[in-house]
């Protein structure tokens, strides 16, 4: 798999929101910044504008709408004011506005697409689309929606089959020419399993990495994503995920998982439960 337009995004959930971090982002040449509304106790765009308020027009930014205070919520005006308080907190249009689970809300997906189109082309957003954490939902509604500029959604070794598949057929349901992928750990890069799998075993051989490098470079193709937002504190993980991001991935190797990945679902769906036995 070719990585020329392989993109890490440092993600700002559960991440520290320093002025180091986001200038040794820079440094390395990280120029991808993935926030939200709610990120930061609701304080993260305010938070970034105080801290590094002038690095932050050399950062490509995403951001994501939907959780308030109170709960998840798609009603379009509530959306608007969302958009543009987050505009008015980072001194500056952001480059993307995502719907931010909206399989949470599921029966107001149609409107808030139809919402979010609008704000990008009134000039409060350059791009506008979804993230997902589990899509089934979503292809269960019934929607028609406009054709979004990106969609985000889960990436690497920890994604069933299910959802893999329901990413493919939100792909071409909604007509989606940029997908961008998130959580390639799980949220959680030091689990001890990802010293004991092999994930090198997805690299085209000849190369050399570190299991967390191979486990970034595997999720950019799992399911097939140009962007992977990565979580960390610390600017030498990100450097790691960088060198992972550059790594060449073996596509075959990659649709033997995943058919492997389906017939186990498929099996393990079949097989009776203890109750039935």
């Amino acid at each position: 798999m070719r990585t020329a337009n392989h993109r890490i995004a440092l993600g700002l959930y559960r991440t520290g929101h320093t002025r180091s971090l986001l200038a040794g982002a820079l440094d390395l040449g990280v120029t991808d910044l993935d926030t939200a509304f709610n990120y930061h106790q609701f304080a993260s765009h305010r938070t970034l504008a105080a801290i590094a308020g002038d690095l932050l027009p050399a950062f490509t930014i995403s951001t994501k709408v939907g959780y308030f205070p109170d709960g998840h919520d798609l009603d379009p005006a509530r959306l608007r004011a969302a958009v543009e308080q987050s505009a008015k907190e980072l001194g500056r249009t952001p480059d993307a506005v995502l719907l931010h689970n909206p399989e949470s809300s599921a029966e107001g997906f149609t409107d808030a697409c139809a919402a979010l189109l609008e704000m990008r082309d009134a000039g409060l957003c350059k791009d506008w689309g979804f993230t997902t954490w589990d899509p089934r939902r979503l292809l269960e509604a019934g929607w028609e929606i406009p054709r979004p500029d990106v969609a985000m959604v889960r990436a690497g070794l920890t994604v069933s089959a299910a959802v893999l598949d329901a990413v493919d057929e939100l792909v071409d349901r909604a007509e989606i020419t940029e997908l961008w992928g998130m959580a390639p750990f799980a949220g959680n890069a030091d689990d001890s399993i990802w010293q004991t799998v092999d994930t090198s075993t997805f690299l085209v051989s000849g190369q050399q990495g570190s299991a967390l490098q191979a486990g970034v470079a595997t999720a950019f193709a799992i399911p097939d994503v140009t962007r992977l937002a990565v979580g960390t504190s610390h600017v030498e993980h990100l450097a790691e995920a960088i060198g992972g991001s550059r790594l060449e991935v073996n596509t075959e190797r990659v649709t033997e998982y995943r058919a492997l990945l389906r017939e186990r679902a498929t099996l393990s769906a079949r097989a009776p439960s203890r109750k039935d036995q």
